[in-house]
């Protein structure tokens, strides 16, 4: 990689993929590789024709792919990515998932952001307005509440940052130095509030966390949206096993002491009106319903990692 001018720390994307569509990974690699130094994919375990052909795709535009083998979760693929983009020189690392889309001038708009914001203090990382048009264009951008985080008010000023509690992984721009006093994804969770996790640690240490108003990027959060009666918006809605790592996971954070506890209760109800949701309105229900409880008592005994092997 290139070396960079001092007012511009190199910049590598780190971008995971599981089974992903080729023609969406297209885009996105396309998207990405004009504004970042270098473009690192870390697969996932789809299967390897799919590998070859995104192995093909990411070196005709000067980047690499890292075929992990297996489905060894989110958080390990990030690190996996961070790794190598320290490697290569990284200061800054751009995280993205496979079903984004950044608007062309996100990284610059992220860049100029995450100068002025730590012209007021340490800051750990910002992310853009991040959008799924699928829900009106809410944006996935989330600010301390009493309960819990819920969706922060965005201003109009362009440029204007808006404080948060965490950033939603996908276009998250990271300071490596904030990496190196906050520490890597925690790979014990797999998949499901890895990034709230690492923004509650990173607060602790002392970060501040923004988004930046203007940096825009497209994302399609969960498989579908079901629109439910009284309710603003649709309800995102995942895969049963993804349930599971839900359930756990907030289990695991509710026990654990990240949260003050205004918050613990918070989403003590919260993942009972998810669970109670998805039990009663959404199919396969029975499935549901055992991933769920089992993910709730995996949460108690502090049980981790990968569904078929959680371990203690």
């Amino acid at each position: 990689m290139a070396e960079a001018a001092p007012d511009r720390p190199p910049v590598v994307a780190v971008m995971v993929t599981y089974r992903p569509a080729v023609d969406q990974a297209l885009a996105l690699v396309d998207a990405l590789a004009p504004q970042v130094d270098r473009v690192v994919v870390v697969d996932n375990g789809s299967p390897a024709d799919d590998v070859a052909a995104l192995r093909d795709l990411v070196a005709a535009y000067g980047g690499e792919l890292v075929a992990l083998g297996a489905n060894l979760g989110i958080a390990s693929a990030q690190n996996v990515g961070i790794a190598r983009a320290r490697e290569l020189g990284a200061r800054l690392v751009l995280l993205s998932d496979q079903d984004s889309l950044p608007a062309p001038d996100m990284v610059d708009r992220l860049r100029a952001g995450l100068a002025t914001a730590a012209e007021r203090g340490p800051v750990a990382a910002v992310g853009p307005i991040t959008t799924d048009e699928r829900n009106e264009g809410a944006a996935l951008l989330f600010s301390d509440h009493r309960w819990g985080p819920r969706r922060a008010d965005i201003p109009a000023t362009d440029g204007a940052l808006v404080p948060v509690t965490f950033l939603i992984a996908s276009g998250c721009l990271v300071d490596v130095a904030a990496l190196d006093v906050v520490g890597d994804m925690d790979e014990a969770l797999f998949i499901d509030h890895v990034d709230l996790e690492w923004g509650l640690r990173a607060r602790r240490a002392g970060f501040a966390l923004y988004g930046v108003v203007g940096a825009r990027l497209a994302h399609a959060l969960g498989d579908e949206t079901r629109r439910i009666a009284g309710r603003r918006r649709a309800v995102h809605l995942h895969s049963p096993t993804r349930n599971y790592y839900m359930a756990r996971n907030t289990v695991a954070l509710v026990r654990g002491d990240l949260l003050p506890t205004a918050w613990r209760w918070g989403y003590a109800a919260w993942i009972t009106k998810y669970s109670v949701f998805y039990v009663l309105a959404v199919a396969p229900r029975a499935q549901r319903l055992r991933l769920l409880v089992r993910g709730l008592a995996d949460g108690l005994r502090g049980r981790t990692g990968p569904l078929a092997t959680a371990r203690r």
